[in-house]
């Protein structure tokens, strides 16, 4: 029974994969450019705006707060400047999507 199921995956893993790659053989015949730089540049596309995304998101949450990294609202917590209470999403995101823009950024490296 396990066999049979990651058989099934590996299959379906292989379809999704012939699918991708003849959508983007498609298209880049359709546009006229190689199917590595439609690829390529898919990817930077998609990484800049998760970037952009991050960003603003980050932008938001330090503009409520008067801070400019998750550093600093730590620190406001410890002084007292700001309660844990109701404000701790915040914290928690603000933590992920400084995470999140850092992962970006080395995967943005990778495609330059």
């Amino acid at each position: 029974m396990q066999c049979y199921t990651i058989c099934t995956i590996k299959i379906f893993k292989l379809i999704n994969l012939v699918i991708k790659m003849s959508t983007t053989l498609r298209i880049s015949s359709i546009l006229n450019i190689n199917q590595s730089d439609l690829e390529k540049e898919s990817i930077k596309t998609y990484l800049h705006n998760n970037l952009v995304f991050c960003e603003s998101e980050i932008f938001n949450i330090a503009k409520k707060y008067g801070i400019s990294s998750v550093e600093e609202l730590e620190d406001q917590y410890k002084n007292g400047k700001i309660e844990e209470e109701g404000t701790w999403e915040d914290f928690f995101r603000l933590d992920h999507l400084e995470a999140k823009k850092e992962s970006i950024k080395k995967a943005l490296e990778v495609v330059r």
